[in-house]
C-alpha cells in the first residue's frame, strides 16, 4: 500500500506542477488541489512509514526480551485461527489491567487484537504502546 500511495504522490505531484505552469485560471486551481493532494499523501506515506518502523523496533525488543506472546495454532493461510485468537485475548487484556503504563502490554494486547482480525483497534492499541515505549525510553536518560 506504501508503494501504491507512493507512486500516487509522485503522478500527483507531476500533474499539479503542469497545471500551475499552464497559465490558466481553472487548471492553476487544479493545480492548486493537487498539491495539496500531494502534501497529504507525503504526510500520510511518511506517518505510516515511520509507525512501521517504529512498530516493527518495539517487536523485536520485544522478541529479544522474551516477551511475546506464545504461538497461536494457524490456518494453512499463516493467519492464526479465530477460536485460538478469541482464547487468546482475555489473557493479553487482563495483562493491560493489571499494568497500564507497560508498552510490552500494549504491544502484546495489539497482537491479539490483530490475531483476532480487529485491525483497527490492533493499530490504536499499538500506537498506545509506541508512545509509552517512547515516554520509558525518555525516562531512562
Amino acid at each position: 500500500m506504501a508503494a501504491v500511495l507512493a507512486l500516487y504522490v509522485v503522478l500527483a505531484g507531476d500533474r499539479a506542477v503542469r497545471f500551475l505552469a499552464s497559465g490558466e485560471p481553472v487548471a492553476i486551481a487544479v493545480g492548486v488541489a493537487l498539491v495539496v493532494t500531494f502534501l497529504v499523501g507525503a504526510w500520510a506515506l511518511v506517518r505510516e512509514v515511520v509507525f512501521g518502523l517504529q512498530l516493527e523496533r518495539a517487536t523485536r525488543q520485544l522478541a529479544d526480551e522474551g516477551g511475546m506472546p506464545a504461538p497461536l495454532p494457524g490456518t494453512p493461510s499463516g493467519r492464526a485461527e479465530r477460536d485460538a485468537a478469541e482464547q487468546a485475548f482475555p489473557g493479553a487484556k487482563a495483562d493491560v489491567e493489571a499494568h497500564p503504563e507497560s508498552w510490552r502490554s500494549w504491544l502484546r494486547l495489539s497482537m491479539a487484537y490483530d490475531a483476532a482480525r480487529d485491525r483497527r483497534r490492533a493499530r490504536m492499541v499499538a500506537r498506545k504502546a509506541i508512545a509509552l515505549r517512547k515516554t520509558e525510553s525518555l525516562e531512562a536518560r
